[in-house]
């Protein structure tokens, strides 16, 4: 089976995580957060994936080539202007190889999910679909696309973010098209998915069913949500084929050093090279290869850059820290604060966050 995947976006809710490096390629758990969802597609029988690209294009292949190491034939396909969710996938769809009647599965790459993906392509080449649609169940359906289905499974209706939602099923990103249906979106121009092609479909008639399955599902578009999803990554409540659940609730990778009297769990990730030091705490965090904690400062709910220095004393609560900066010893940076990378904070006892 072909997938195509989605992976050209900006990431531009992450920033400074995303300047140099485009949101799928950041490291969780120790790989590129592509890396958990090609694993995934190619248990469910997926063998050949077109990249649909356009941020930072060229780092896809660097990061994962043929695909030879992942058992994987991957092709990329560049945007050269943004064309949409749905323009993007018919952009891509000229690298297909399938006929008419295949099911192609297509992929958002700022997903984390842990649905079956074997039963939503059963589901649909059963029911000879058009389109097949995962939904989860999410407690607040107003930032999403709700869908709500019949008794039969079929889609009623798309109703994007709206204030008073009809369900709380909502569009989880990962969609069983039946290739022909793909190749009748209109090529070369700007095509939104969720108002133009859902819509249409089932103001022509066409058969879009509803894959309802509430298993782990994250959005990693936030910092707050990338702390999330690398922890549950580590914690094993997200699973995954490429990291090893850990029983002490903390990820070393390779040269990776915490001195025996700092705290470090949660499901923090500790990158390559990177040091915690004497009397330091770091909880459900994400320190980037590189990185240091120098001893007293603590560290919650948080990212550190690649080569950052957290000095002495310095607290970090929900800040996102860039590659290479440093805060100096007395800072606090609290409720979501970025900084950005390079940027050298010199010592002090302010605090920093947006609440002021």
């Amino acid at each position: 089976m072909e997938a195509i995947l989605l992976v050209g976006g900006q990431g531009s809710r992450l920033r400074p995580l995303t300047i140099s490096t485009p949101k799928p390629l950041l490291p969780m758990a120790g790989v590129p957060l592509l890396e958990h969802q090609l694993t995934r597609a190619r248990a469910a029988g997926v063998d050949r994936i077109v990249f649909a690209t356009s941020y930072r294009a060229e780092m896809f292949n660097e990061a994962f080539g043929d695909g030879e190491r992942l058992g994987l034939e991957l092709v990329y396909v560049t945007e050269d202007v943004p064309l949409g969710t749905a323009g993007a996938i018919r952009n891509a769809s000229d690298a297909l190889t399938c006929g008419p009647d295949a099911p192609v599965l297509v992929l958002n790459g700022d997903v984390l999910s842990g649905h079956d993906i074997t039963a939503q392509v059963a589901t649909h080449e059963k029911a000879e679909a058009s389109l097949t649609l995962h939904l989860t169940v999410v407690e607040d359906a107003r930032r999403y696309g709700s869908v709500p289905t019949g008794a039969d499974g079929r889609v009623t209706d798309f109703v994007e973010k709206s204030e008073h939602p009809p369900t709380d099923q909502v569009n989880a990103g990962c969609y069983v098209f039946r290739r022909s249906v793909i190749d009748r979106i209109p090529a070369g121009r700007v095509v939104s998915a969720e108002y133009e092609t859902f819509p249409g479909l089932l103001a022509e008639g066409g058969l879009v069913l509803g894959y309802v399955e509430s298993a782990y599902w994250l959005d990693v578009g936030t910092p707050a949500a990338f702390v999330r999803g690398a922890c549950d990554l580590v914690l094993g409540t997200m699973p995954t084929e490429v990291a090893c659940p850990s029983s002490h609730g903390v990820l070393l990778l390779d040269d990776a050093v915490v001195h025996p009297d700092a705290q470090v769990g949660g499901g923090t990730t500790v990158g390559a090279g990177a040091r915690v030091e004497a009397g330091a705490v770091v909880e459900a965090s994400v320190l980037f290869d590189g990185a240091v904690i120098e001893s007293g400062a603590r560290v919650l709910r948080s990212v550190v850059g690649r080569g950052s220095r957290i000095c002495a004393g310095a607290v970090l609560d929900d800040a996102v820290i860039g590659d290479g900066a440093v805060v100096g010893p007395g800072n606090e940076l609290l409720a979501g604060l970025r900084l950005w990378p390079g940027v050298e904070l010199p010592a002090t006892a302010v605090r920093f966050s947006h609440d002021g």
